[in-house]
């Protein structure tokens, strides 16, 4: 008898072939899980592993599926359960779904909401096509996005006795307490069982069972802010070893590692940064937690800092790099989209202090933003990244950031008036959607948000940053909980992308038009 799933995951688009695998955790002693697929889609034999802190096994299933000039449903049975996905036509773009910030960073909001579920539901309509969008006809979802903070850990402290004792060490006893067996066990089991009962849940389950998805933890699949604590902190024992049971979770549950590499893994780097090709679209998944780590301070021979602050290693960013100089010399990709479960342009802190004073529910904002791209520490890393995705537009993709985390829905634009990007290239669109369970800030805090959303920033000598109304509206921010579909124009009818923004309590969606690099 399975326990969770199954769950799809996007492995890729390679040779006309889109591949897709299924993850099952069965209970102990059960015999290994059927699939019976219609063909002509295939799958190989399963690989098993253990889940750490928890008695099932983890089962893992590749299935290939040979794409023709039509798009095709799948229908599979899984242990006997029929489900069904969607594969698009070779040579086209895939209807995408993105959500993020799928929990409660405060148990005690979750008794507030009468349908937590709801945005999961409203996506599930989407993908059966019973809901309508006016501005044209939205086929099924070909993939799933999930942005960060797939699950939310933040009860660790309390619910695990040990963690909780940790907690109240003197500073120096604390750094310096060792991580030891029993913490580690406990860790592994809250982990799982978080994996188990955030995707356990019927609307959620429904969606993962019938969308492969594409998944990139934030902090709170991790500790909330993992990487900007204060460096003792992030360096002592015990919180490395809560990185080390929180990235085995990250990578069975959310990666489906079982003995095969991680899905797209871009070559030459030790992490989980990804890219993926899909017709005239590609997909840039950027790993922002595996080594984000804060500045140590150290002082090396010359003045420099040592181990300074960073949000991706070197090594990462030139494989990140070398990837879209690969795409840029076949030349075929007319839109890139960027997940980056951080947004690149947001308000930046300073301001919002400034602004925040004593409001209440202001902790949770802080928290959110110490470690963003506007923090100062990572401002020089987030300039490399804007030179290289304006760099890239140049060479005709138009390039769009997706972001989660904030707990709103926006629309940022970098735009550049500098002589060295061609006129048509010289804006980067940024589509914030968050969250799809988690949410909004208060009313209050919400309004100083958007008093900061009106601020210009500039990025570097003719570039600037800054937050768009939101279509059809005057607010910079939409402050209810959203999710958010991506359709590329049906074949012969243009190069355009309809971004659509579905918004509790909002019948129709709110829609923003990407047009390519002419």
């Amino acid at each position: 008898m399975q326990t969770l799933g199954p769950i799809l995951q996007f492995l890729g688009n390679e040779n006309h072939t889109w591949g897709v695998s299924l993850l099952l955790i069965a209970a102990p002693g059960d015999p290994p899980p059927t699939l019976q697929l219609d063909p002509p889609a295939q799958a190989g034999p399963p690989t098993s592993s253990v889940v750490p802190g928890h008695p099932g096994v983890a089962w893992r299933f590749d299935i290939a599926v040979p794409q023709g000039n039509a798009a095709v449903e799948v229908n599979y049975q899984c242990n006997g359960t029929a489900h069904r996905f969607q594969v698009p036509a070779q040579g086209t773009s895939p209807n995408l779904g993105y959500v993020s910030c799928n929990g409660f960073s405060d148990l005690r909001v979750k008794k507030s909401l009468k349908e937590p579920q709801a945005l999961w539901s409203r996506l599930a309509r989407l993908h059966q096509q019973i809901d309508r969008v006016d501005t044209t006809t939205y086929g099924p979802l070909h993939v799933l996005l999930m942005g960060g903070d797939q699950i939310y850990s933040d009860d660790m402290w309390t619910a695990i006795p040990e963690l909780l004792a940790w907690t109240e060490l003197p500073w120096p006893r604390r750094i310096r307490a060792p991580f030891t067996a029993s913490m580690r066990s406990a860790l592994q089991k809250h982990y799982a069982q978080l994996y188990m009962d955030h995707w356990g849940q019927p609307e959620q389950a429904a969606m993962l069972a019938s969308v492969p998805a594409v998944m990139m933890w934030d902090d709170h699949d991790i500790i909330d802010g993992w990487g900007s604590h204060p460096t003792e902190l992030h360096e002592c024992a015990v919180f490395q070893g809560i990185f080390i049971a929180a990235k085995a979770a990250f990578e069975l549950f959310q990666r489906q590692m079982l003995g095969a590499p991680p899905p797209a893994t871009l070559p030459t780097q030790d992490h989980h940064n990804s890219g993926y090709r899909f017709g005239s679209a590609g997909l840039l998944v950027l790993d922002m937690r595996s080594e984000r780590s804060p500045r140590r301070g150290d002082i090396n021979a010359t003045g420099g800092l040592l181990n300074a602050e960073q949000v991706m290693s070197e090594k990462s960013w030139r494989a990140v790099y070398q990837w879209l100089d690969a795409q840029a010399a076949v030349g075929d990709m007319k839109h890139l989209f960027v997940m980056s479960s951080i947004p690149v342009v947001h308000p930046s802190f300073e301001l919002l202090e400034k602004m925040l004073g004593i409001l209440p529910g202001k902790q949770e904002i802080e928290d959110d933003l110490r470690d963003h791209w506007t923090s100062p520490p990572h401002k020089a890393e987030r300039l490399r990244l804007v030179h290289r995705l304006l760099q890239a537009s140049a060479t005709g993709t138009r390039i769009t950031i997706l972001s989660g985390d904030v707990h709103v829905a926006a629309v940022g634009v970098i735009e550049s008036d500098r002589t060295d990007v061609p006129e048509n290239a010289r804006i980067v669109n940024q589509l914030t959607s968050s969250g799809v369970v988690h949410p909004p800030p208060l009313g209050v805090a919400l309004y100083f948000l958007e008093q900061a959303c009106q601020q210009i920033e500039t990025i570097d000598r003719g570039i600037t940053g800054a937050m768009y109304e939101f279509p059809t509206t005057r607010h910079r921010m939409i402050g209810c909980r959203n999710i958010m579909t991506i359709q590329p124009d049906a074949p012969g009818k243009g190069d355009r992308i309809w971004v659509n923004w579905w918004a509790e309590g909002e019948a129709h969606p709110y829609t923003k038009v990407i047009h390519a690099v002419k």
